[in-house]
């Protein structure tokens, strides 16, 4: 039997299960506020950006248990009727606030907020905290490269056969084109959301013909509007010498060169040689595009030390977000039954109530968010908004375009401190007076409660 395992609502821990018979056979269904958030940022992040949003409200909307789903779940013998009555009926009714892709974001603030009956509430944590933080963990890394490489250098998803598994390499060409990237060499990323695919030739092209310009003339009259040579197979100052001949040839019938790929060896000093050879040779216009390993550190150091790259592929350090693999993210229940609930573990200890997140800005700049209650007016602009009202997405979602353009305003509204790849001061972010008193009265009742 096969199984879309993404879409699949079994695609969850088994103490989701588990709590939902307890809930149903206790009666407790009441309203519970769930909220999703960051307790710290990994080392040398400075902030994140939120991304994910979209996968996770199809989810939601969506979630269903299928026939085959209730054949297993049934034959575990672990549950009772009233769990495979919910759970074949189920179908998700909760509202959603969020904040929107593209938004930076920092520790201790919500970024997805799930109100709904405590059992669907408790039922879509695992797979929530799944989507999300795969999403937003490329997306920061995503943002870094960008931060690093500028405004006008091209960088473009390189990291599909590296990528942990489909889904992964779906939300890193998706992610990264959402913080500035150009496109992705997935091809199934074109398709599916309009990112522009990217593409040049593998070594092994090189190597199954004769000899390198053989490579080279064969590749561009089959690809006249797509000719990026790979020019480092034997000898990267050679295969520049033969760019320059082959582009010559391919003039005359009307076909350009539009750039080399470098992808090993010392590309601070190949890309500047490189660089002579073609323009010696004639073709300034040619531009040089380096892959191998990429993140935002030797993106850094390259343009830094003067290397003349126009544009980076950047893959498995960024499709696996390789110096931050995870977050430590957590969707914790805030309220229930109209109570604040919270959870006072040293380390992990949360903040109760529904919460929104306020900021304020200071010549076009963020100067610092508070966190406060749904319900408080605050200065500053409100960052979550409602997506999902009775388990239905009420609005349009914007496109990736215009989800691209807001993370751009966000890069540009950071402090520069925060755009530092190396850890900064951290951004002030406090919490406002009503929710501190809401969290001092929640403890003090605890407290008492204890004491009986």
């Amino acid at each position: 039997m096969k199984i879309d395992v993404a879409a699949s609502p079994l695609l969850t821990d088994l103490y989701q299960l588990t709590m939902l018979q307890a809930y149903l056979d206790n009666r407790m269904e009441d309203t519970a506020v769930f909220e999703f958030y960051v307790r710290r940022l990994p080392a040398q992040r400075n902030f994140l950006v939120a991304a994910g949003l979209e996968s996770a409200l199809e989810f939601l909307s969506s979630m269903k248990f299928s026939r085959e789903d209730m054949e297993y779940v049934a034959s575990t013998g672990r549950f009772k009727k009233n769990v495979l009555d919910y759970l074949e009926n189920f179908r998700f009714c909760g509202q959603v606030h969020a904040l929107p892709e593209g938004m930076v974001f920092f520790p201790g603030e919500p970024v997805m907020r799930v109100t709904a009956p405590l059992p669907a509430a408790q039922l879509v944590e695992s797979r929530i905290i799944n989507i999300l933080q795969l999403h937003i963990m490329i997306a920061s890394k995503a943002a870094r490269c960008r931060l690093a490489a500028g405004e006008a250098t091209l960088l473009v998803d390189f990291g599909l056969r590296r990528a942990h598994g489909a889904e992964a390499g779906m939300a890193a060409a998706r992610s990264s084109y959402i913080c500035g990237f150009a496109g992705s060499s997935t091809v199934a990323a074109e398709q599916l959301y309009g990112i522009p695919a990217y593409g040049t030739m593998a070594h092994s092209f090189v190597e199954a013909h004769s000899g390198e310009e053989d490579a080279f003339m064969d590749f561009a009259r089959s690809n006249p509007g797509n000719v990026t040579l790979l020019i480092d197979t034997y000898d990267s100052l050679r295969g520049a010498e033969k760019t320059v001949r082959v582009a010559e040839k391919l003039a005359a019938e009307g076909i350009r060169v539009r750039a080399v790929r470098l992808d090993s060896g010392d590309l601070l000093e190949l890309s500047k040689c490189v660089r002579q050879i073609l323009d010696n040779g004639g073709f300034p216009g040619i531009g040089i595009f380096v892959s191998g390993d990429m993140d935002e550190y030797s993106i850094r150091d390259l343009l830094s030390a003067g290397a003349p790259i126009n544009g980076f592929g950047v893959g498995t350090k960024m499709d696996t977000s390789a110096d931050a693999p995870y977050l430590e993210c957590a969707y914790k229940l805030m309220e229930y039954a109209g109570t604040p609930r919270f959870k006072k573990s040293k380390g992990k200890a949360t903040v109760p109530g529904r919460k929104q997140v306020f900021r304020s800005f200071e010549g076009g700049l963020f100067r610092g968010d508070v966190i406060g209650l749904e319900h408080e007016e605050l200065a500053g602009e409100r960052l979550l908004k409602e997506y999902m009202r009775d388990g239905k997405i009420i609005a349009q979602p914007p496109s990736l375009k215009d989800i691209a353009k807001r993370a751009a305003e966000q890069m540009r509204s950071l402090p520069e401190s925060l755009k530092l790849l190396e850890a900064a001061a951290a951004y002030p972010v406090s919490l406002s007076a009503a929710l501190v008193e809401l969290q001092r009265r929640a403890e003090l009742l605890l407290d008492q409660k204890s004491a009986r």
